[in-house]
């Protein structure tokens, strides 16, 4: 019922209108428990009840009614309200989470009676406390603080009164006290349940009998995950799910395989042998590998796709993240209903790597959202061989990352199934109602070492000396359900002899027959289908045209608008084309082809060194503009995602968009080429040889701005040295352009190519505005990328003396220094893409240069990186006989530049002046 004094005041006061609503259900909230809300709400409300609660004694008391009963009546009520906040804030600390009972609950004197001053009589539950159940309310005789102890201190722990959204927090609150202690299994699901507990545990006694001390990392201790799994499909299923997207590292993940994926039997034994030869060139070990299964609910097939996981055990979380979203992007009415991403954790890893903070902070960004994804720990207390808290972390759960993005934090005792498919429920149904992440923490043990040839006993004697005497999941929530008569022990054996035969019939199988192509079903993604013609001169004018006209109604900055204003100058020949200009004109060109295009880095909408420009800011309300997006009949879409200050997880999430999806372009930009180092992993274990170990094809383009500036050595190098070491087997592309036509065709080519690749792109910061870097517009047109620049002024051969390769920004640097000496008996080469080596383009050029005896290769960077160590084999082998290659740049050096800019000019002066006489230096 309304309030009258609120609702006067409310009315008269500036917060009437649409926030009245808000402010009355806020004091509703208030009435039911005065904890619930804000300091500063509980002070104002608790202003007008006394208001009220006065009123109504001085009535009582012209009425000759005692007043004291009402005051001691209120008093209660509000103790009674705190001791129910309590048991929702902390009663998690005094549950029964531990299947091992290692460590004693804490003592929170909140939970107590006595600290309330309050008696068992006083908790009999009247219609002037409400406490929901499944009718909504309890009954007069029912004793509340029972009632509680079994909701929040029984076999789940919940954590959600840290959350800030106050229609979050109460859903999440009605949904336990309703349903918590609701009877929502039947027979026959809990039939089902015991069967997966059986096929888990017999799968891995079967798997160590067979291939005794092989590694398997089993799930042996947490063999509720796999129930827990399948209520995950079943009731995405039932929701009309079309892909459940799954990341996990090793623990467990060979039975999920079998026992989820249904994964045949035989295909893991084989993997198991010495025998086995991995379909891909080098392949992976068995507990590293993905899969994919169509499983079927009712008259439709859910898509189930794990994704491969190297050694790094939390980096394929952003990786899952990056998949879901580009199935999300392809539907048209991107429905994230439609696709689950699940993220399976350790308890070590999950608080001691960045990767999860990264991704965290990242999950409810625009151009990253999935709609929320369903974690599940799996949490064995203990890291390798670390099990004392006081080692592990520095706060009371494995879990307690996820606060810092009001994640619902459910703790379950992996010993009750039945308690741990009831959060799974409630975790799904939050998910797919608020689309934002939850962790569900399964409080579960170990019951081998850290890996099956390790013995555990060494660093945890207390710990596995309860584990060796304490029964297996299985075998407790059998005793369970023959105690409560749902089966008999003949039911269990039964169950138990047909999974022995079963894997003695499929071992029997593997020993037979030769197995091949066990990891057929290993990838999931959209083949690369496209068939475009090259744009012609008139279209890609106007396409031009189109991007650098913008609307009058737009505020546009002054410089910004400036820049548009060259960029019509450029597009009608009366100036060269510009880096930026050439970059969007790419990107516009295949959007007006049916070629998706997205973007994503830090600032990248602007880009850093102000020269993209595809997002322009209305100066007057701040809103957004993308002229790619206003292109007339635009067929492909352009997404372009300024990210959050994090290149692992970014690079990550884009790295798993580009498997999933070949058609669409992918580009990453680091704001400096050296900020990648800290995706090193990503780079490392993903992208440049995902293909080799997974088969995952990936054409991901990775922008990296790279020169050297007189910036100091944070911001020189983009470290071209390491691509290079990891390129091999043609396993990556790896180029430096130098024109603005030359990045234009690049990206085209990176899409419009059958060949998919990762491309690395050294990128520039300097030559963006160099005129001598421009291009004419004809050359967008008639020209393709050249991977080898020839000498490109009129130097007759018969002068020349030597000749010097090189790449990037020296290349300008050497040209108007020979111009300036009037220098004719030095050629320049400018080498476009260092890897794959162009050995053909390279042969042609060189036919020219057949009488020259001196060679040289100019780089900015230290000897020791950069691009000598990689390209001298390659240009000794093809240099004519008799000939010398010399080095020419900086000396070996464990930093990349210096920090001083006037001791950088002086090195960037030799080393062009030594390299424009490098014939006259001897050897």
């Amino acid at each position: 019922m309304k309030d009258t004094k609120l609702i006067s005041w409310l009315n008269s006061s500036y917060l009437s209108g649409d926030n009245q609503t808000y402010i009355q259900s806020l004091y509703d909230t208030f009435l039911i428990n005065p904890n619930s809300v804000e300091k500063e709400w509980r002070i104002f409300f608790s202003k007008i009840y006394n208001k009220k609660l006065k009123k109504e004694q001085k009535s009582k008391k012209k009425h000759g009614i005692n007043t004291t009963d009402l005051d001691t009546t209120f008093l209660k009520k509000y103790k009674i309200s705190q001791l129910i906040d309590a048991f929702r804030k902390d009663g998690h600390k005094n549950a029964h989470l531990d299947p091992l009972n290692l460590y004693q609950k804490k003592n929170i004197p909140n939970l107590n009676l006595n600290y309330y001053n309050l008696l068992e009589t006083d908790l009999l539950i009247n219609n002037n406390i409400i406490f929901f159940n499944n009718n909504n309310q309890l009954s007069s005789n029912t004793y509340l603080y029972q009632n509680l102890k079994e909701i929040y201190c029984n076999s789940i722990g919940f954590e959600y009164m840290h959350i800030e959204n106050n229609e979050e927090k109460i859903w999440i609150q009605n949904y336990i006290e309703c349903f918590v202690k609701e009877n929502f299994l039947n027979k026959e699901e809990r039939k089902k349940i015991l069967k997966t507990l059986i096929c888990a545990e017999e799968l891995e006694i079967f798997l160590s009998k067979k291939f005794p001390g092989a590694k398997r990392f089993s799930l042996e201790g947490s063999e509720t995950l796999i129930p827990m799994l399948h209520e995950i499909i079943n009731y995405s299923g039932s929701l009309q799910v079309s892909d459940i997207l799954l990341g996990m590292a090793h623990r467990g993940r060979l039975n999920v395989l079998i026992n989820v994926f249904g994964k045949k039997e035989r295909y893991l034994f084989n993997e198991f042998s010495n025998s086995y030869q991995d379909q891909f060139k080098s392949g992976d070990v068995k507990y590293h590998l993905g899969y994919h299964s169509k499983i079927k609910y009712n008259d439709k097939f859910i898509n189930l796709i794990l994704k491969c996981n190297p050694s790094h055990l939390e980096i394929i979380n952003p990786v899952v993240m990056g998949c879901s979203r580009a199935h999300i992007d392809m539907l048209h009415n991107y429905d994230t209903n439609k696709i689950l991403s699940v993220v399976i954790h350790g308890d070590a890893s999950i608080s001691g790597q960045g990767i999860v903070q990264e991704t965290l902070n990242m999950s409810q960004t625009q151009g990253y959202n999935v709609g929320g994804s369903i974690h599940l720990v799996i949490n064995n207390q203990i890291g390798f061989t670390t099990s004392d808290k006081k080692n592990l972390r520095s706060s009371d759960y494995c879990t307690d990352i996820a606060k810092m993005t009001n994640c619902p934090i459910f703790h379950v005792n992996a010993d009750d199934p039945e308690a741990a498919l009831f959060v799974t429920r409630m975790a799904l149904d939050f998910r797919f109602n608020f689309k934002r992440d939850i962790f569900i923490d399964l409080v579960c043990y170990r019951r081998r070492g850290h890996n099956e040839a390790d013995d555990p006993n060494v660093t945890q004697p207390v710990m596995y000396e309860k584990i060796n005497k304490h029964p297996t999941v299985q075998k407790i929530y059998q005793n369970y359900l023959i105690l409560k008569d749902i089966i008999n022990k003949n039911y269990y054996d039964e169950i138990k002899y047909e999974n022995k035969c079963k894997l003695e019939e499929e071992y029997s199988f593997f020993i037979r027959n030769k197995i091949k192509n066990t990891n057929e079903n290993i990838q999931y993604k959209i083949k690369k289908n496209i068939e475009i013609k090259k744009i012609n001169f008139k279209e890609l004018k106007n396409i031009a045209i189109s991007i650098n006209t913008i609307p009058y109604e737009i505020d546009i900055h002054p410089k910004v608008k400036k820049i548009y204003q060259d960029r019509l100058e450029m597009i009608h020949g009366r100036k060269k084309i510009d880096w930026g200009t050439a970059e969007n004109l790419a990107y516009a060109s295949l959007v007006s082809q049916g070629i998706s295009c997205r973007l994503s880095g830090e600032d990248i909408g602007r880009g850093t060194f102000f020269h993209r420009h595809s997002v322009i800011h209305n100066q007057s309300d701040g809103s957004i503009y993308i002229p790619i997006n206003n292109i007339k009949d635009k067929k492909g879409k352009f997404y372009i995602w300024d990210s959050v200050l994090s290149e692992e997880s970014v690079l990550a999430f884009e790295y798993g968009y580009s498997i999933t999806n070949n058609n669409i372009l992918t580009v990453w930009e680091a704001q400096f080429g050296d900020f990648a180092n800290v995706a090193q992993v990503v780079i490392d274990q993903f992208i440049s040889s995902g293909e080799q170990k997974w088969g995952y094809k990936c054409g991901l383009v990775m922008l990296l701005p790279h020169g050297y500036e007189g910036q100091g050595p944070e911001h020189s190098s983009a470290r071209l040295e390491r691509y290079l070491q990891l390129a091999a087997e043609d396993n990556i592309a790896i180029c430096i352009p130098s024109t603005s036509a030359q990045i234009y065709h690049m990206l085209r080519c990176q899409v419009l190519q059958h060949i998919i690749k990762p491309l690395i792109i050294m990128s520039p910061k300097s030559l963006l505005r160099h005129p001598l870097s421009f291009s004419d517009f004809t050359e967008l047109q008639h020209k393709n990328f050249l991977e080898i620049i020839d000498e490109i002024d009129s130097i007759p051969v018969k002068f020349l003396k030597q000749v010097i390769f090189c790449s990037g920004k020296i290349y300008y640097d050497l040209l108007q220094q020979r111009r300036i000496n009037k220098q004719n008996d030095t050629a320049i080469i400018r080498i476009e893409k260092l890897y794959p080596f162009p050995k053909i383009s390279f042969s042609k050029i060189m036919l020219s240069y057949t009488n020259v005896l001196n060679f040289a290769w100019c780089q900015e960077e230290p000897c020791n990186q950069g691009a000598w160590n990689y390209i001298q084999h390659h240009l000794q082998k093809m240099l004519p006989i008799n000939s010398s290659l010399k080095y020419i740049g900086r000396p070996a050096s464990s930093s990349p530049a210096v920090g001083n800019f006037f001791i950088h000019q002086k090195q960037q002066k030799e080393i062009v002046n030594d390299a424009l006489n490098t014939y006259l230096i001897k050897g």
